[in-house]
């Protein structure tokens, strides 16, 4: 069966860093993960080989797979592919995409369009030298301490590009208290901006639409729900999720899951049941192993 270890930590960034976990497996069938979309960011440096991804199974096996040992991805609406070698250990971060100008030196809207970017291409060739510090540790809590402080000292060195607008700022706070589930409309009355005004700041800071960036909290309180059911050994009730994490009914939360994930929601638990049960999932954000 091989080895699974997961271990989290709690960031202590000022809420730039929403989650980290640390993660190990050996002696695993090789496999392809769906790397699903979420409200953050995806930062992984990887303590083994390179993580070689994809918009599609065939592209994150093939020739065109993105291979990079440190990974930076951006907010995505379609599943990304990730090869599961039988060995591989790493730390992935889920970061706030209004702290990209902060930890990045990059609004978040500049990840559009690109599923992954080598990690050295965005916070330069000093993160290379920590991933080799990081693999030179033998215990997560030192590892992460040394990315918690090298993160910090990123945050603090005015590379920030600009500010983020308190509308937009404020626009995301909004639709986090509302888990998704509020109007455009009650948004753009509660920042006094029109909603055209309001959508084209939040996408030029974001890459998303207010509407969108509201369905992927949405999709990940229901997706939250339905891996708490099945680590405690439930079998999920989708019908009471899709009403307790505001959609329609049980059609639209399928809907959803189908778009983000590529599946329907049993067939994403089939795949998922060993990772979910075995720590991988959790926190509210979406973990790679």
């Amino acid at each position: 069966m091989g080895t699974r270890e997961f271990v989290r930590a709690a960031p202590r960034l000022d809420g730039m860093v929403v989650s980290a976990v640390g993660y190990r497996t050996a002696g695993q069938r090789p496999a392809l993960h769906r790397g699903l979309p979420s409200p953050y960011l995806t930062v992984i440096f990887s303590l083994d080989g390179p993580i070689a991804t994809g918009d599609s199974p065939d592209r994150a096996t093939g020739p065109e797979a993105a291979r990079t040992d440190i990974v930076v991805g951006g907010l995505h609406q379609s599943p990304a592919y990730v090869v599961q070698p039988e060995h591989e250990a790493g730390i992935q971060l889920a970061v706030h995409p209004l702290a990209a100008r902060a930890l990045l030196g990059v609004p978040a809207a500049d990840l559009t369009g690109q599923l992954v970017v080598a990690g050295t291409d965005v916070f330069g060739a000093r993160a290379a030298e920590v991933r080799e510090r990081l693999c030179e540790l033998d215990r997560w809590e030192d590892r992460f301490a040394l990315l918690s402080g090298y993160l910090r000292r990123l945050a603090s060195d005015d590379r920030a590009a600009g500010s983020v607008r308190p509308e937009v700022g404020e626009a995301w706070a909004w639709l986090a208290r509302h888990r998704g589930a509020g109007t455009l409309g009650g948004l753009s009355r509660h920042v006094a901006l029109s909603e055209r005004r309001l959508t084209a700041l939040f996408r030029a800071e974001t890459g998303l639409s207010p509407k969108q960036a509201a369905r992927l909290m949405r999709f990940q309180h229901a997706k939250a729900a339905v891996t708490r059911a099945v680590a405690a050994g439930d079998r999920p009730d989708l019908a009471r999720v899709a009403a307790d994490t505001g959609y329609y009914d049980h059609s639209h939360l399928v809907r959803d899951f189908r778009q983000y994930t590529g599946a329907s929601p049993t067939r994403w638990l089939a795949e998922e049941c060993r990772n979910i049960q075995a720590g991988a999932h959790g926190g509210g954000e979406d973990s790679k192993p």
